[in-house]
């Protein structure tokens, strides 16, 4: 990456502090062309919402990768789970409309439940706190299975958590809510959806949850293969149980209207949107999420917003009056969306800038360099603008992403320098025995994971993979 965005990055956040002659929207533009080259993404759209007003719109790269369609307009990205909050803002208005409400029992609406779903609450399904079992994790349940048909197969299976007690994301969460949103307004619920939120934009919205299906201009994900680098298309199929999720795809300017209706109170008034935006309490006293909204603060100013496939995000900023769009159709290396949403956040008010996470964007830039020779240097330079920011997770996450890229000296390398900044993680030695084992290193590895297990006797992976190696060189 060029040395000019690893200023923006991280060297010197002030550079944000634009004057003002300088172009914010070529900051942005600027900005967008390195995220794509740094991540690869074959297409993107980006868009901004100010004072209710569309001050950025703007397309980069291919719909696809097989006859280099350009990105525009009528291109409709699959946005994946970012389609959650269309269903938030569905439910809330039947809130509103006083046709339901949080506290209502999800079996006031849905018959034949299991026994230990009759205590479950709307506001339990919104917050994933339900603790029932995902349809996501069972094989058996097939794209084509009604939402009665796969809540009898769940019936058989445990609770995974005492209701109310966790967060834990669950997409049966929200087939139920798609159910419940039927049986009060006997519409389909993509119907609803439609009717009740795209009613001036039903022409760039469509709902599908089956990347085989044709349907034009809508752009699929790209999957990156580490093994032929190279992008190979989505081939997901689920069924309409799965639209309340994961099912919508949308054009940019169909996402702006419907972002413009949201800032000015045309789907649901401002108290309602307040309670939406609300903290739920979980038992736990530790998990933090709104009623379907993830909720970020950066110094102190508060955002709301989700993310989806790895390939989408959407964040308003109520205090600010602004919203922030991305759309793409694939990454390479590191998902992005995150780091993009809040790097255009910072170009624009630099009240809102995170300089945690453009460091962070900085140091995970500099890995995903081919053979990386400067990601060290740059790392230590990063750290030493403020010896506190703790970026273990981080690393170990590079480390695993090209671990999974075949670049296991690399991730060898990056695991070794999350140990030396972290010596007594347990976790941190035992991503750098498995880089070790990666590469039949079993010396350094048995070594590695034998320093987890002291620093973490309950470390199991790091006791199971001490016998792996010790007969593995008994054998041999």
């Amino acid at each position: 990456m060029k040395q000019i965005l690893l200023t923006a990055l991280a060297l010197n956040i002030s550079a944000f502090a634009f004057s003002q002659q300088t172009n914010p929207f070529k900051l942005i533009d600027h900005y967008a062309k390195e995220a794509i080259k740094t991540n690869q993404i074959p297409g993107l759209a980006i868009g901004i919402i100010k004072d209710n007003k569309v001050i950025f719109e703007q397309y980069y790269g291919a719909e696809n990768l097989e006859d280099q369609k350009k990105v525009g307009p009528d291109s409709m990205f699959r946005i994946y789970s970012t389609s959650k909050l269309m269903t938030n803002v569905g439910i809330f208005q039947l809130i509103e409309q006083g046709k339901l409400s949080l506290e209502d029992n999800v079996s006031k609406y849905i018959e034949n439940l299991p026994e230990d779903w009759q205590n479950i609450k709307v506001k339990n399904l919104l917050t994933h706190s339900s603790g029932m079992p995902d349809f996501i994790a069972f094989n058996d349940i097939l794209p084509e299975y009604s939402g009665s048909k796969t809540i009898e197969r769940l019936s058989k299976e445990k609770m995974d958590f005492k209701t109310g007690n966790e967060f834990r994301y669950n997409q049966t969460n929200y087939m139920l809510l798609s159910m419940i949103i039927e049986k009060i307004t006997g519409q389909s619920f993509g119907d609803f959806i439609l009717n009740s939120q795209f009613y001036d934009a039903k022409n760039q919205v469509v709902f599908s949850s089956n990347a085989l299906e044709k349907i034009p201009n809508r752009i699929i994900k790209y999957n990156y293969n580490p093994e032929t680098e190279k992008y190979e298309k989505s081939t997901d199929v689920e069924g309409k149980k799965a639209y309340p999720g994961n099912g919508l795809a949308i054009t940019l300017p169909a996402f702006l209207k419907w972002c413009s209706h949201l800032s000015k109170n045309d789907f649901l008034n401002q108290g309602t949107k307040d309670m939406m935006w609300q903290p739920f309490e979980y038992g736990n006293k530790k998990d933090v999420f709104a009623y379907g909204w993830e909720i970020n603060k950066t110094n102190n100013i508060p955002s709301y917003g989700f993310s989806g496939g790895n390939v989408s995000a959407y964040r308003i900023f109520p205090q600010n009056n602004m919203a922030i769009i991305m759309m793409s159709n694939g990454y390479n290396f590191f998902p992005a969306q995150y780091h993009m949403i809040n790097h255009l956040a910072a170009i624009m008010d630099k009240n809102l800038t995170d300089n945690y996470l453009l460091a962070e964007e900085s140091i995970i830039a500099e890995f995903a360099k081919p053979d990386n020779p400067d990601a060290e240097k740059n790392y230590y330079k990063i750290k030493a603008k403020d010896p506190k920011w703790d970026f273990e997770g981080t690393l170990n996450n590079i480390g695993y992403i090209l671990l999974r890229n075949s670049r296991a000296n690399e991730a060898i390398k990056v695991f070794a320098l999350n140990v030396k900044e972290k010596p007594q993680s347990a976790n941190a030695f035992d991503s750098l025995g498995e880089g070790y084992f990666s590469i039949k290193n079993y010396t350094l590895a048995l070594e590695s994971y034998k320093k987890s297990l002291e620093l973490n006797p309950e470390n199991t992976n790091a006791s199971n993979m001490i016998n792996k190696i010790q007969n593995l060189t008994t054998k041999n």
